[in-house]
């Protein structure tokens, strides 16, 4: 009798643990049942993905959606429209919202508005303050939260803890890997007068690499004092990435689309404040560092920082225009055309966006093609040549940085526990989107 299963990928060619290999996948109960060749199975729904390429469902480790407090920008729902049609299957939100998500309930209340709203899975950072420290270790902890996210420098929002014995405080708390925005905020704070009126051009000046040097060596410090794991967000300089290659036991590196991509001064010629991020896009010579990292295996997983604001605000005359920009749903292609150039092959594509987040994290049950895994896949057409608008955007935003940009390689599909939810540009059924979940709190 032939084996039956719910869903059967037919003839794709996988990259996994194997590397890459022409194969079918059986899905059964939304889980990965069996991988080789299937051509005497029955399917309930039978797929075929010859010519294209099927990946493990990538994992997007840095957004901002936005809500609650700040739905004008964007949304869960929209937030997780942008990332299905960009192929990507989960997401770890971050804390700064209105109010922030620093309290058990605020967590919760995520929780719930994400579920079956958000059309791909989530879990959530807790933000670290100076009035929740001693509530970090049982927070870090709930359903639905993937860890501690901690701004060393101020940026969009309220929550910041600048000074060491703070920093340690929570680092000493905690027991899972925290993630960090590394700029020194006492430099930033001195040197704000160099934030030029209506000159944006001056926002690597003021928030220059010293500051993001500096807060990134006194954070290896700490992790060596207190032998706790650091997540190092958004590296933005050469410099830093040396720093972090000499202590690989405790920092972990993610670096975005947009620093290996632009660089000033050209982005700020071209795109004005649209370009504006924190930690700054930098000169050539820093995005030839990073990719330095990122081709010597330092760079463990990339997030897009998806930060959107709208139009109106970025108009604003900087410095008082926000910084962040969207990118979720531009992180596969335009990562997918760095393969096509030649800057990684797909294989690392895989490590930096799957198997990364799943070995950094300990997701239970993501970011692998192997059986037991979710079913989620990442459907990818590696000869398909597109152009980025504006109008593909699903955001609230309504913009890219990277408009009007033709890339190579292209995101088909989006299957999420065995269900297509993205297929060829178009959201396909109702919002299923569920929390992940992780070894350590299982």
């Amino acid at each position: 009798m032939a084996e039956t299963f719910d869903l059967i990928l037919k003839n794709g060619t996988l990259v996994n643990h194997d590397g890459r290999i022409t194969a079918d996948i059986g899905v059964r109960d939304e889980r990965i049942a069996s991988i080789g060749n299937l051509s005497q199975a029955d399917g309930g729904d039978v797929i075929d993905l010859k010519g294209l390429h099927v990946l493990p469902g990538v994992i997007d480790t840095q957004v901002h959606f936005r809500e609650p407090g700040m739905e004008w920008k964007e949304d869960l729902e929209t937030g997780s429209e942008c990332a299905v049609l960009g192929g990507v299957t989960g997401v770890f939100e971050m804390p700064n919202t209105k109010p922030t998500t620093t309290d058990e309930a605020a967590l919760a209340d995520k929780v719930s508005r994400a579920t079956n709203r958000m059309h791909c899975d989530f879990a959530f950072y807790v933000g670290a303050s100076e009035h929740n420290v001693d509530i970090l270790a049982d927070l870090e902890r709930q359903p639905g939260a993937c860890g501690v996210k901690v701004f060393m420098g101020s940026s969009t929002g309220s929550l910041l803890m600048a000074d060491d014995d703070a920093l340690r405080r929570v680092l000493n708390t905690i027991s899972r890997r925290a993630a960090f925005h590394s700029e020194d905020e006492f430099r930033l704070r001195d040197r704000r007068p160099l934030a030029e009126l209506g000159n944006v051009h001056s926002h690597p000046v003021w928030r220059d690499d010293v500051a993001a040097i500096q807060s990134t060596e006194r954070l290896v410090r700490l992790a060596e004092e207190t032998r706790k794991r650091v997540h190092v967000l958004h590296i933005s300089t050469a410099q830093e990435m040396k720093i972090l290659a000499a202590h690989r036991d405790l920092m972990s590196v993610e670096t975005t689309p947009q620093h290996l991509t632009l660089a000033a001064p050209e982005c700020y010629d071209t795109l004005g404040t649209l370009a504006q991020m924190n930690p700054p896009i930098r000169d050539a010579a820093h995005r030839e560092g990073i990719w330095w990292g990122l081709t010597n295996g330092i760079v463990d997983v990339l997030g897009s920082d998806h930060a959107p604001h709208t139009l109106e605000e970025k108009e604003k005359t900087y410095p008082a225009s926000p910084s962040g920009m969207p990118g979720v749903q531009t992180l596969v292609p335009i990562m997918l055309d760095h393969v096509h150039q030649g800057r990684l092959t797909l294989e690392r594509f895989v490590d930096l966006m799957c198997h990364g987040p799943n070995r950094l994290f300990g997701l239970a049950d993501k970011g692998r093609l192997a059986a037991g895994y979710h079913a989620d896949f990442t459907v990818v057409d590696l000869k398909a040549s597109r152009e980025i608008t504006n109008d593909w955007s699903a955001s609230k935003s309504g913009w890219t940085p990277f408009a009007g940009q033709t890339v190579t390689g292209w995101p088909k599909g989006t299957i999420i526990r065995g269900r297509k939810v993205m297929w060829e540009d178009e959201i396909i059924g109702p919002a299923g989107g569920q929390p992940m979940r992780f070894q350590e709190t299982l």
